[in-house]
């Protein structure tokens, strides 16, 4: 049956739910914090498997999260104020009205209270007023950040054409990019004005006429048609129009607090991977959590008994590239990397990869350099996962350095942006203690 919205049968039954939609409301917010708070640890994890791998996917792992808790605090919001609602609607069938002559004040109390306070009935319909439009508003900010976000794809996007497609010189890329960079987002910030001063170039004559064209074509961009009769449903009442950007600082002081450290001394702190003078249990395979992922290479342990020592190194692009870059025998015809379906790949074992993977280890070993403190150490790579992360092993005699402490230091070749040669790039230093059994 199709719903005609100017039919009196529709807009009863419009009226009708709309009365009873806190039911729905809270069952919705009750699910939606639990699946939104439980999908944290995977997206933090993801996005440390794209960084670890320097994917540009971490950006979106990013903004996903940023999404999420947006979502979680103002649901949370929803959830307290509509609990309070609840509460003000029983204490209403059990005491009724405010009866300010029972409380027995003095006159100038009585009609500060009557002025201030006002009407229990008032109070509930301020409450369910904010519940309402707080509940609308969660969905609508989530496609404000989902547009915001989809204005860097289109930055993202031009730079794989521009730069990395090869279809121009590499300066003329990055000036043609950089023209592309500047007008696109001149036209952005156009829209970004119109936006925070809610519609004021919509309200001029001369204004409106030139802004017309871009805001349809940002409408269409950033997919703003989808959610648009909410905007302007916010923006015709005063009460949402106060509440869209009574939320927004809100925000600002929730990632603040959420950013607050303790700093606990003026010479040492907490690292997110080792140094000479730092051992942070990231790079140890004996201590790192199972749902981390390292990011520039791990030992198996801070102190070590054995007569060798694991190194592991996680797998990035950017290495793999500069080893396309310089082994042309590893040159593959059709660069198979990116996202790929299982369905449409052969499971049968290419033999002639084995081969090649034994080229592409030998180039990763004169790549990368390892040194124990000064002495430079050398051995073979295989490849291997650890806590699902793709990556490089190798084993290293260590019988003959002295016992106590020593720095592994690696390092590897990389490219330069100007001259396009080698240069020895420092990547990370490892501090452990050797002992023997």
């Amino acid at each position: 049956m199709k719903n005609d919205y100017k039919d009196t049968k529709f807009q009863k039954l419009l009226n009708k739910l709309q009365q009873e939609s806190w039911q729905l409301e809270l069952l919705i917010s009750g699910f939606a914090i639990f699946g939104l708070i439980s999908s944290l640890a995977p997206l933090k994890k993801m996005g440390q498997e794209a960084a670890a791998v320097e994917s540009y996917t971490k950006a979106f792992f990013f903004i996903a999260s940023i999404a999420c808790m947006v979502l979680i605090v103002n649901l949370v919001i929803h959830v307290i104020l509509r609990g309070l609602w609840i509460g003000a609607i029983g204490l209403r069938y059990v005491s009724g009205e405010i009866d300010y002559d029972a409380l027995n004040y003095r006159k100038r109390f009585t009609n500060h209270l009557k002025n201030k306070v006002g009407s229990f009935d008032k109070y509930i319909g301020t409450l369910e007023n904010y519940c309402s439009i707080l509940f609308a508003v969660t969905f609508l900010y989530l496609f404000y950040i989902i547009s915001f976000f989809i204005i860097f794809v289109v930055l993202f996007l031009a730079g794989s054409f521009f730069i990395e497609s090869g279809i121009f010189p590499e300066y003329l890329g990055m000036f043609l990019l950089g023209i592309f960079a500047l007008f696109f987002m001149s036209l952005s910030f156009i829209v970004f004005i119109d936006f925070v001063t809610q519609g004021y170039l919509k309200k001029k004559e001369w204004t409106s006429f030139l802004y017309l064209p871009l805001y349809k074509i940002f409408s269409v961009l950033t997919l703003s048609f989808l959610y648009r009769p909410l905007v302007y449903n916010f923006l015709d009442n005063k009460f949402g129009r106060r509440l869209l950007f009574v939320l927004f600082p809100v925000y600002l002081f929730t990632f603040y607090i959420s950013t607050v450290n303790h700093v606990r001394s003026n010479f040492v702190e907490k690292q997110s991977y080792s140094s000479v003078n730092y051992a942070s249990n990231s790079n140890y395979l004996n201590a790192i959590e199972n749902s981390k992922n390292i990011r520039y290479g791990a030992i198996q342990s801070k102190i070590i008994t054995n007569s060798f020592l694991k190194v592991f190194i996680p797998f990035r692009t950017k290495t793999e590239d500069i080893l396309i870059d310089q082994n042309l025998n590893l040159k593959p015809i059709k660069d198979e990397r990116g996202y790929v379906s299982s369905f449409f790949r052969s499971q049968k074992r290419d033999k002639t990869k084995d081969s090649l993977q034994a080229v592409y280890l030998n180039a990763f070993k004169k790549m990368y350099l390892l040194k124990i403190d000064s002495l430079q150490i050398q051995s073979d790579y295989i490849v291997t996962e650890i806590n699902n992360q793709l990556g490089f092993e190798a084993i290293f005699p260590i019988h003959t350095i002295v016992e106590g402490k020593h720095t592994l230091k690696i390092s590897r070749f990389v490219l330069t942006k100007k001259s396009k040669e080698l240069e020895n790039e420092e990547v990370i230093e490892i501090p452990f203690w050797y002992y023997k059994q």
